[in-house]
């Protein structure tokens, strides 16, 4: 359950958009082009992205750009009316009310297509189990693609209005804020508070600075195309499927393969995201940092996922109290905000081991530094590192698994095949899975003097280069290219 067709383990099938696609070039050239056109005429610029992103996101399933429409009907009116309640104190009770019934009404709809099939089951199991053998009505559901995404852009909408952090966004605006196509299926998880004024700005300027955009996307696609899916193919995917027909040695490059794996792919993708709404003259934060050279789990989650790093913690672990209260709390408060952010990742066990090891981690280390007084020298950063590192990865194994067997059966493997031949393990595999965890600490100085002496060259020259880069990209990526992961989320 929760996995996205085209993945291991899935039986459904995804027809969506893909931005490396020539279906999506072939879009969103179409709408780069009239949306400059119409770009002094703000209302039908407006109108023109939104429809845009609803044919995105109806060129999967049709059927579901009714219910981002009726999504975006509810929550618009939810937020005006919350706006309305909200006095010079705050809330009224009745008006708390009205926002609880707001956030349960966009996660019981979250939890009806992407939850059921999970929980029908696992009741169905432990009535089984104490000898109820009732059976219990299970329906094929299709999980929506990206329902997690608008639908934590629609409650941090409603919070923000509650806490008078904003004000209610104009219909036609608050619609593209929930579906503005770069960000819809893969985030980043943007705030209104980012987004809405960039609509008030003046919209005369017909001329953009389209290098960091093609940057964005060019690097994007590079790491999308060619290094997240020639490590799927070569031996992440090979060895997740089939533990036991691969060495220890295999099955550990293939773990730490599906590491770079997923950031890859999850960074590719955003960061051709950022880079498109760049193009049509939109900001978007940034969602990851270098996310492999963190010293810490605190610090991982500062450089990972950045967007949904903070919304979990302003919208979820601040409301449970954060850091107020005894320590026993606010350990309390660290678990529950990362396994309830595993659950968010799919409807299986998996996700919420993989968010439990996240939480206790956080809750070691910070126990570690209470009690220590250790100052970081170089060798114990080091030695911070591989241990950080490779409880990621080994928390990765529970993310990627299917089952808690598959995910024991590659854990065990990584001990007992030592030894044996290893011909899936190559030398361009070890320098591509080194060299993406090694170009994360080059200086943050380079990337941009890269930019910026790529700003200098004539639009001609900038256009030739992005021209060049694509067609290497196609050369190098494998045939075909593999599902984005995110999709399922």
């Amino acid at each position: 359950m929760g996995r996205i067709a085209g993945l291991p383990g899935t039986g459904t099938h995804w027809i969506a958009m893909l931005f490396p696609t020539v279906d999506f070039a072939i879009f969103f050239v179409a709408v780069f082009a009239v949306a400059w056109l119409i770009r002094p005429w703000h209302l039908w610029w407006r109108v023109f992205l939104v429809g845009a992103s609803w044919f995105f996101y109806g060129f999967w399933e049709p059927q579901f750009v009714l219910l981002l429409v009726g999504s975006t009907a509810a929550n618009w009116a939810m937020g005006y009316d919350l706006a309305r309640m909200r006095g010079p104190e705050g809330l009224p009770r009745a008006g708390r009310w009205f926002l609880g019934f707001g956030v349960a009404a966009n996660l019981s709809t979250l939890g009806w297509f992407k939850y059921y099939g999970f929980f029908a089951t696992e009741m169905a199991d432990a009535f089984d189990r104490i000898g109820f053998g009732a059976p219990l009505p299970l329906m094929e559901i299709t999980l929506p693609v990206a329902i997690s995404f608008f639908t934590f852009h629609a409650i941090s909408y409603l919070v923000d209005i509650a806490r008078g952090d904003t004000e209610p966004m104009a219909p036609l605006d608050f619609a593209l804020y929930l579906s503005f196509f770069p960000h819809l299926v893969a985030g980043p998880i943007v705030r209104v508070t980012e987004f809405a004024p960039q609509l008030r700005e003046p919209l005369r300027e017909r001329l953009i600075d389209a290098a960091p955009a093609f940057q964005l996307i060019l690097v994007g696609l590079f790491k999308k195309v060619v290094v997240s899916s020639y490590l799927a193919t070569e031996i992440a995917d090979p060895v997740f499927a089939a533990p036991g027909s691969h060495s220890s040695l295999e099955v550990l490059v293939g773990v730490y393969a599906y590491a770079i794996q997923i950031y890859a792919d999850f960074s590719g993708y955003t960061d051709i995201a950022i880079g498109c709404a760049l193009l049509l003259g939109l900001r978007f934060p940034q969602n990851f940092d270098a996310p492999y050279r963190a010293l810490s789990l605190q610090d991982f989650w500062r450089r990972w996922h950045m967007t949904l790093s903070r919304w979990l913690r302003d919208y979820l672990y601040i409301p449970l109290g954060g850091n107020r209260g005894t320590k026993g709390f606010i350990y309390r408060n660290l678990v529950l905000t990362m396994v309830l952010g595993g659950l968010w990742h799919g409807a299986a066990w998996t996700f919420i081991v993989w968010g439990a090891i996240h939480g206790f981690g956080l809750v070691i280390e910070r126990e570690v530094r209470e009690r220590t007084s250790l100052t970081l020298g170089r060798a114990a950063a080091v030695i911070q590192w591989v241990v950080t590192f490779n409880v990621v990865c080994l928390a990765w194994v529970f993310f990627r698994a299917e089952t808690f067997g598959a995910a024991w059966e590659v854990l065990g493997r990584m001990w007992t095949a030592w030894g044996e031949a290893s011909p899936a393990v190559t030398p361009v595999m070890l320098a591509v899975i080194a060299g993406s965890i090694l170009v994360q600490f080059l200086p943050r100085a380079l990337g941009n003097r890269v930019q910026v002496e790529f700003s200098r060259l004539a639009p001609a020259a900038q256009a030739a280069t992005l021209a060049v880069g694509l067609v290497a990209i196609d050369v190098f990526g494998p045939e075909g290219v593999a599902p984005f992961i995110y999709f399922q989320f």
